[in-house]
């Protein structure tokens, strides 16, 4: 047995050499390091550290400056001035100075922006921004309608409360006459919607109907629901086109006709003179019932 475990572990003369030479090959590589900074140390440049200590200092700085405004913001004022007001005149301005804070008297003021109102005082419970604390402190002085206005502005001479013009009732947009710097006042129109619109008028000879806003490309029953109550329809300013004289140019570029529709009533106009009626036209084979009746505002004989 021993003698098989020293040929095992026992190494030639050659061997011996080579495993040395790879220790002292592995101490060489771990010692370069700590050799080349003891020799070489790393040259640093005093203003670059300082740059970067500055740097950090004024992220942090930052980082703080906003944590406190946030806080601030969010924090209710401490300095609140207690008077009769009425929630349907006040402005953010005399909501901070009953006490809100910054966000919840904005929140205040975008509610009433978007036509909110408050009937009776304890409408004022149903805004969030409004604790229970807050309502108990606010309701002895909450004045709604014309009575509380007059009684604040008795009461409260110094805060007088502000009157904000009524809105106007809104302009119905003419949308057989209108250029698209008209057709952009409407709700819900940009610049894209209005070009569309107004090329596809141009092309069609005008709306007989506002359905008709549903052909104009991209414009779905959303948007047409959105904008609808805001035009008004004139038929009277529709283009329309004589049956008798139009050439083909004139009725190619119709939105309810193709090429073969159009030559088709030419063609039927030579051969058998000129169109009398809508019922002329039904005469033309190629063309439908249904094309005949979205076509007919459009046309004259």
């Amino acid at each position: 047995m021993q003698k098989w475990l020293r040929s095992y572990f026992s190494f030639s003369k050659r061997e011996y050499n080579g495993l040395l030479a790879m220790v002292v090959l592995i101490v060489l590589i771990r010692a370069v390091p700590f050799v080349y900074v003891s020799f070489f140390p790393e040259q640093t440049d005093p203003e670059t550290e300082r740059l970067a200590i500055n740097k950090l200092m004024w992220m942090k700085q930052e980082k703080e400056g906003a944590v406190r405004q946030q806080k601030m913001a969010a924090a209710p004022s401490l300095k609140s001035t207690l008077f009769n007001f009425d929630p349907n005149l006040i402005n953010a301005d005399d909501w901070q100075r009953l006490g809100l804070s910054v966000k919840q008297a904005a929140v205040m003021s975008r509610y009433k922006e978007k036509g909110g109102r408050y009937f009776k005082k304890e409408d004022l419970q149903k805004m969030y921004v409004i604790s229970p604390e807050m309502y108990e402190r606010l309701i002895p002085y909450i004045s709604i309608g014309l009575a509380g206005e007059q009684k604040h502005q008795q009461l409260n001479p110094e805060y007088p409360a502000k009157r904000y013009p009524a809105q106007q009732k809104a302009v119905l947009i003419p949308l057989n006459t209108a250029d698209t710097l008209q057709l952009m006042e409407i709700r819900g129109v940009g610049p894209a919607f209005a070009r569309r619109i107004f090329n596809y008028r141009q092309r069609l000879g005008g709306f007989y109907k506002k359905e008709q806003l549903l052909e104009v490309y991209g414009l779905d029953s959303l948007k047409y629901d959105e904008i609808k109550d805001q035009l008004s329809l004139d038929e009277q300013a529709l283009t329309r086109i004589n049956l008798n004289t139009a050439l083909f140019d004139d009725l190619k570029n119709h939105p309810y006709l193709k090429y073969k529709q159009v030559n088709a009533i030419i063609q039927f106009r030579k051969q058998h003179g000129n169109y009398g009626n809508i019922a002329d036209l039904r005469k033309v084979a190629i063309l439908s019932a249904e094309t005949i009746e979205r076509l007919a505002p459009y046309i004259s004989f």
